[in-house]
């Protein structure tokens, strides 16, 4: 195996690992707080292995042309690191296992509505940073358009469902510091709580892969071009289902 695939095969399995690590950290209601506070020292070192192994991407930022693409996911990019930061952060100012030395680096009742809506905000752009990398790293699959099809349309219900999550477990509301504390379901299976989040996270990942799908699309030549509305009514379409849920289940909300 090259150098190169080494570190590309080294990349995947660190995402992986944060991806895996991100819904532990989210499912708090289940871990309970020791193991939260140490997944979350595990996430921050992941968060540091990512950096270093992308460290070309940095020394290249300011270099070349930007299309749409590189455009956005760069912005994605230095938000989600913004977003991490600010978590670990936060986090570290109210530990009480993992670095208690650190409680009390910042005041308590600032940090603690920032991690809420860090975390969230970290949650959310991190579906769309692995949804806008779904295009390149499934390009050489061959499938034919009834399989690409019932694969959409699999997907699409699938993100419907975790839109109508993302609404109803109140997520909009810890993005916008409405709230200093998750109102979360302590009796809920952590089975479910798990599958609750993957769910909300393969919403953000499947705007994320029709976003990068329209900046592919603005950036090609007009001839080339192959149904340009079609990766916009894809992301209408499970914010619709998410929506129609919502209506049809009001007291869930």
């Amino acid at each position: 195996m090259s150098k190169a695939k080494k570190n590309l095969t080294t990349k995947r399995i660190v995402d992986a690992a944060m991806t895996v690590l991100l819904l532990c950290l989210m499912a708090y209601q289940v871990t309970g707080e020791m193991a939260h506070e140490w997944i979350g020292m595990g996430m921050t070192a992941l968060v540091i292995i990512h950096q270093i192994l992308n460290r070309k991407w940095y020394g290249a930022i300011f270099r070349g042309k930007y299309n749409p693409y590189r455009t956005v996911t760069t912005a994605l990019n230095i938000l989600l690191l913004l977003s991490f930061a600010l978590t670990a952060f936060c986090g570290m100012s109210m530990s009480s296992h993992a670095v208690p030395f650190l409680y009390g680096i910042a005041t308590v009742s600032f940090v603690r509505r920032m991690h809420l809506s860090m975390s969230h905000w970290a949650f959310v752009l991190m579906g769309l940073h692995l949804g806008m990398h779904i295009p390149a790293m499934t390009a050489g699959l061959k499938l034919n358009d009834k399989t690409k099809l019932i694969q959409d349309g699999i997907f699409t219900c699938i993100g419907g469902i975790g839109f109508w999550l993302f609404l109803k477990n109140g997520m909009p509301n810890y993005l916008s510091f409405r709230v200093p504390f998750a109102f979360l379901d302590y009796e809920k299976a952590g089975w479910l709580v798990f599958l609750e989040n993957l769910a909300t996270l393969s919403f953000w990942a499947l705007i994320g892969t029709r976003a990068a799908l329209i900046c592919r699309n603005a950036a090609g030549k007009t001839e080339t071009k192959k149904k340009p509305l079609l990766p916009a009514a894809g992301i209408m379409a499970p914010v619709i289902i998410g929506i129609a849920l919502t209506l049809i289940f009001p007291s869930a909300a």
